[in-house]
């Protein structure tokens, strides 16, 4: 991938986080308000939790995902002043639709 290639970047960098999210575990709300002070962990580390692994088809449902969510908003955007951010987020859902298309395609 080219380094100018803004709308790549851009696509990847947001799934990425969105791929990271999605192996958060979820934080119960009991754990929030948390035990007496003598019973809280302490050192480094020791509030951490393991985070989920997602599987090939998770992956390719958040990339999915991503990348509808660009072409709803694209489509949204109807206002000519409106026309290059469309474009960019069209550009953005197909570098992200590339990958998912199956292996060798995604390399420029």
């Amino acid at each position: 991938m080219r380094a100018r290639d803004k709308a790549a970047v851009s696509a990847l960098r947001t799934t990425l986080a969105a791929l990271d999210n999605a192996e958060a575990v979820p934080v119960e709300e009991a754990e929030l308000r948390g035990a007496a002070l003598e019973y809280s962990p302490i050192g480094a580390g020791a509030t951490e939790a393991a985070r989920r692994e997602l599987s090939e088809s998770g992956v390719v449902q958040v990339v999915r995902a991503e990348a509808a969510e660009r072409l709803e908003v694209a489509a949204q955007l109807t206002a000519l002043a409106h026309a290059d951010r469309a474009a960019r987020l069209r550009a953005e859902a197909a570098v992200l639709l590339r990958f998912l298309d199956g292996p060798g395609t995604a390399q420029d």
